[in-house]
Formats: C-alpha cells, sequence, structure tokens
C-alpha cells in the first residue's frame, strides 16, 4: 500500500471552519488503514472552538497537579483536527483481529480516513446487525453516558457494582438536557430499569423528539416541580432519586439542585465555559445535603478500573442499539450532511441557530 491524500476538517478562526490536505505514511506491519463512512458532530464540545468559548483558548491544563493554570492558553487558531465520533471501513490490514471491509466504530476527528494503532486507538468492531451510521454513537457518546450510569451505580453501591445500570433499577429519574447526550443517558436509565425517567429541556423540538422516543418530556421549571409534587413518601423525602445534569447551563445545574431528594446525588455530565458566579450552593445544596458527582468519560468512578473501561461502556452502548437503534436513528439523527459541504452547513447553523439534534456528515458514499 502506499501513501495517500486525507482531507481533515478544522477551525481556521471563530466562526470559520476549513478543510486541510495532508499526506498519510503508507501502512506499515500492524496498523490498520481506514476508509471513513461518517463522523458525528459533538455540538457541545465542537462549538466552543468555533465560538471561541472552549477553556484552552484562556488556559492550559497541568496534568501533573490537576489544574487549569490562567493565561496559558493550550489552544490557538486554527485547529486542524476535531471531533471524535467516526465511523469507517477497513480499506487494507496486517493488524491481528481486523480484516479488510470490517466496520469499526473510533474517535479519530473529522477526516476522510486514519491510520490506525490497535494498540493505540479505539477501535469497535460493529455487529453487522447495526447500521453503520448508528456507529458514530459507539465510542465516545454513548460511552459518556453509559458512564453517567455507571456513576449512579457507584454512589449507590461504590466498588461493588455487579452491572450497568444497577444502582438505577426501579429509582426516579430526571435527565436534564434532550440533546444527545441527555437523549442517550434517558434511554439508558429506561433500559436498565429505571421506574420512572423523565427528561427536561427548553427546548419545544427536542421535547417532542423525547416524547417521539417514548420518554415523558418537560420544561426545566415543570420537570422540579413534577419531581417535588409526584415522586415522595407521603413525609418529606420528596424529588427525584437520581438526576443527571447534561446541559452546560449553571441554571440547569441549579434546576438539579431543586428536584433532587434530600440527600441524593446529582450526576453532572454538562461541559461548562463560564464562571460559577450564578451557582447557588447556598440553597438545595446546602440545607437538603445533597451531593454532585462529575461524571467524565476519561475517568470511570474511583475503584471500578480496570474492569470497567471505555471499551466496555462502548458494548453496554452496542448493546443499547440493538435496542433502539431504530427510535435513535429516526429521530437523534436530524441532519446527514455531505463532508465536503460541512463548512457552509456549519456557518449556517452558526448564523441562523436552527434547532437540531445529532448532526452527521457523510465521507463516503
Amino acid at each position: 500500500m502506499s501513501s495517500r491524500t486525507i482531507r481533515s476538517l478544522g477551525v481556521e478562526r471563530p466562526g470559520k471552519m476549513y478543510f486541510l490536505d495532508y499526506d498519510e505514511e503508507a501502512p506499515t506491519d500492524g496498523q490498520v488503514q481506514l476508509d471513513t463512512l461518517f463522523t458525528g458532530f459533538s455540538a457541545g464540545t465542537e462549538l466552543t472552538f468555533l465560538k471561541n468559548t472552549n477553556p484552552y483558548f484562556r488556559s492550559r491544563f497541568d496534568n501533573e497537579r490537576g489544574v487549569f493554570i490562567e493565561k496559558e492558553p493550550d489552544l490557538t487558531y486554527p485547529i486542524p483536527f476535531l471531533g471524535y465520533m467516526e465511523v469507517a471501513r477497513v480499506a487494507h490490514t496486517s493488524a491481528v483481529g481486523y480484516k479488510t471491509n470490517d466496520i469499526v466504530a473510533a474517535t479519530y476527528a473529522h477526516k476522510t480516513g486514519h491510520l490506525a494503532d490497535p494498540f493505540r486507538d479505539l477501535l469497535v468492531p460493529l455487529p453487522v446487525t447495526i447500521d453503520p451510521v448508528l456507529g458514530i454513537f459507539v465510542a465516545q457518546m454513548g460511552p459518556i453516558a453509559a458512564n453517567g450510569i455507571l456513576h449512579a451505580d457507584a454512589d449507590a453501591f461504590g466498588p461493588a457494582v455487579s452491572f450497568l445500570g444497577c444502582g438505577v433499577i426501579g429509582r426516579r429519574v430526571l435527565v436534564i438536557g434532550a440533546g444527545t447526550v441527555g437523549l442517550l443517558t434517558a434511554l439508558f436509565a429506561k433500559t436498565v430499569g429505571a421506574t420512572q425517567v423523565v427528561i427536561a429541556d427548553p427546548s419545544e423540538f427536542r421535547r417532542d423528539k423525547a416524547e417521539a422516543m417514548g420518554i415523558l418530556a418537560m420544561t426545566e421549571e415543570h420537570a422540579w416541580q413534577h419531581a417535588k409534587a409526584h415522586w415522595h413518601d407521603g413525609v418529606a423525602n420528596r424529588g427525584a432519586d437520581l438526576v443527571f445534569q447534561t446541559r452546560a447551563h449553571l441554571e440547569s445545574l441549579n434546576v438539579a439542585l431543586k428536584a433532587v431528594r434530600p440527600q441524593g446525588s446529582v450526576i453532572d455530565l454538562a461541559f461548562y465555559q463560564d464562571g460559577s458566579d450564578r451557582l447557588r450552593l447556598g440553597e438545595e445544596f446546602h440545607h437538603n445535603g445533597l451531593n454532585i458527582r462529575c461524571a467524565q468519560i476519561n475517568r470511570v468512578p474511583r475503584g471500578l478500573s480496570p474492569h470497567w473501561s471505555r471499551r466496555r461502556l462502548a458494548g453496554e452502548t452496542i448493546e443499547l442499539l440493538f435496542l433502539q437503534g431504530e427510535l435513535i436513528k429516526q429521530h437523534m439523527i436530524t441532519h446527514v450532511v455531505p463532508f465536503e459541504g460541512a463548512p457552509e452547513f456549519l456557518s449556517d447553523l452558526l448564523e441562523r441557530r436552527f434547532e437540531f439534534l445529532q448532526i452527521v456528515f457523510k465521507v463516503q458514499p
């Protein structure tokens, strides 16, 4: 096999996408050459690069100390690579466990192809029974939602988590945010056996999508009042047993704290980009003895690794797609756009602010 030219979708400057072409070396022993079929746009994260609101533009993360250092930016424009929701066909391989024309999910950015090392890259084979376009959820977004469920399990059972959802079964769950992560989290909670699942979002468009998928949907104001009015033990123990907070707004975190029962937990999956001056920790958080657990994809709950890994969470996502794949494809994937048309489409999105859920760029015919 010879070298080839790869096209990558990046951000040239605030509000402006661009394509970068570069030469990829020929594959060597043990590598997997991939041709991209689909790549999903993660709006919650990637729009922060387009809008110049990502914290890495203002600071850098000191890995050794685990803190951000202000006024030492890690990011500058242009940004040639971004994205982490890819589906590809194996074009050539000498790696054990992969063969030509296999379909895999991966996390290598919006590119027309990728030269993967199975010992470094997460490559998840997709069963032939799953529509390849659904593979965009397998390596990253599905595991993010599953990791939220896993944090709820750990909140209930500590390191003695026996299966995904053991801490959610029989519980009353509120999910704030009907974006991709919120809807996947709600579907996980419903599938593993939550007694009731409600999702809250200010967008009527997204609430309608949730209802079409069989999930009771409300505004945030209505949702916390519903939780306090309907979910109680007849005395003072009112509210949701668990709240999953997926919206990048501090007001939504305040609603989550308002909705959860005393000594309950908010599992926070949101990526906040602003300060926390509007976060009211002196109210419900303090008076009701609440917990906020941060659930991020780079960390499973303490004590659960290496048995629980992103690959295992990807496997749980595949199981969810077996059960709910048709609903997800019909209602969550709202836009499929040719890869070459991505810059124009995203410029239009920023200008018109139209409603969407999951955007997918189609690379190969």
